[in-house]
């Protein structure tokens, strides 16, 4: 069995969004109490209080403050659990401290587990969740097996999405007896062993005009805004307005957002088109571990290597290919567009401008990406 996430996009009615709009403020203020009393018991000189303890701090603040008690429980009991891997991550791997969070944020979510059929299918349209009932869904595929939880989110273009964790049967792919090696970079997304060059496409410049358009008028009307707000508090208003009480401003922020949202899917659907393809011709698939934070450092490729997702592409290959029964090997880059890829000479560092080189050694004209990636496939992990 194997879990398998499926995104859905819902339609809940509008009584059925305030409820999701309340769950988000339930959820956030259980983490920011959770958060203000860790960090007062550590200031008191305090140990640190595991996931166990706070989720029985949980019914503790139920009792005082009873509005928690309309929130789905077991959403509560993931906020307990994200906050306690969130200081795993502190304590263990230094990811940085735990912070508050704001109704403000355009970005909200919450969790709640399958407990006796609470989460389940009416049909091909319609999703039953607890404290909402049955709701309308559209998705491109149909969720099919054990459903273990149901993710419910707030994009920040206004849309809710609900993301069904199942457990499931995967049948392995055919067997081909292939192997590559894949090598990735700027100009091309992708360059295998084969000699197939995958172009880059550059999803956001082709929309660069439209969204640069609303961007001005976002910052226009910010700037705008932000005058009618000081002037308000500068009269002493009782009740001074705020920046989500001005619709153009709004209008232009949710627009921003959507073209930021398409840029993103697009580069997602050809990133699993590449993948499914690659899993299902090859059976062994080597790819460079490529250090992206180094090569950021470089500001005239930074945006278009952030563009290419160098490491969303090696995500998703990687639990595709645990799904569908192939291998991923992780390859260390270092010297593959150095190496000669038939005899083994040592030529030295190119420079970036150097896409063909002659080896000394053989003779043999490479192709420096096609060198590359069959070095890869000839390394080991």
């Amino acid at each position: 069995m194997t879990l398998k996430a499926i995104k859905t996009r819902i339609y809940p009615t509008a009584q059925q969004q305030e409820k999701i709009t309340a769950n988000f403020g339930y959820c956030r203020f259980v983490w920011n109490q959770l958060l203000d009393m860790q960090k007062q018991r550590h200031a008191n000189g305090g140990s640190y209080v595991n996931e166990f303890g706070m989720n029985y701090l949980i019914k503790c603040l139920k009792q005082e403050y009873p509005f928690l008690k309309a929130a789905e429980s077991t959403s509560l009991l993931h906020v307990s659990r994200d906050l306690h891997h969130a200081y795993q991550k502190l304590f263990k791997e230094h990811q940085g401290f735990p912070r508050f969070k704001s109704r403000k944020f355009p970005k909200q979510s919450y969790q709640c587990n399958a407990v006796n059929h609470n989460i389940k299918l009416v049909d091909q349209h319609y999703l039953k969740l607890p404290k909402l009932g049955c709701l309308r869904f559209k998705a491109g595929r149909q969720p099919v097996g054990q459903i273990k939880n149901v993710t419910i989110r707030l994009s920040a273009t206004g849309k809710f999405y609900a993301i069904i964790l199942v457990d499931t049967d995967i049948e392995p792919l055919k067997r081909t007896g292939k192997a590559i090696g894949i090598d990735v970079g700027v100009a091309n997304l992708m360059i295998t062993s084969d000699g197939i060059k995958y172009p880059t496409i550059r999803f956001d410049k082709r929309l660069s005009k439209k969204k640069h358009y609303w961007e001005k008028r976002l910052a226009r009307r910010r700037r705008q805004a932000e005058k009618e707000i000081a002037w308000d508090k500068h009269n002493q208003v009782p009740e001074p307005r705020e920046l989500a009480d001005f619709k153009n401003y709004q209008k232009a922020k949710q627009m921003v957002a959507k073209y930021h949202e398409k840029i993103a899917n697009q580069r997602d659907n050809y990133l699993h088109n590449i993948t499914k393809e690659l899993v299902e011709q090859y059976d062994v698939i080597k790819i460079e571990d490529l250090k992206a934070k180094n090569l950021m450092k470089n500001h005239k490729l930074s945006k278009a290597i952030a563009n290419q997702s160098w490491r969303e592409l090696r995500l998703m290959l990687e639990y595709k290919c645990a799904w569908y029964g192939k291998q991923l090997f992780i390859v260390n880059p270092r010297k593959t567009s150095q190496l000669c890829s038939v005899c083994g000479y040592d030529d030295g560092k190119h420079t970036l401008d150097i896409r063909q080189w002659t080896c000394p050694n053989c003779g043999i004209n490479h192709d420096r990406d096609i060198n590359a990636a069959m070095n890869i496939l000839k390394a080991t992990a």
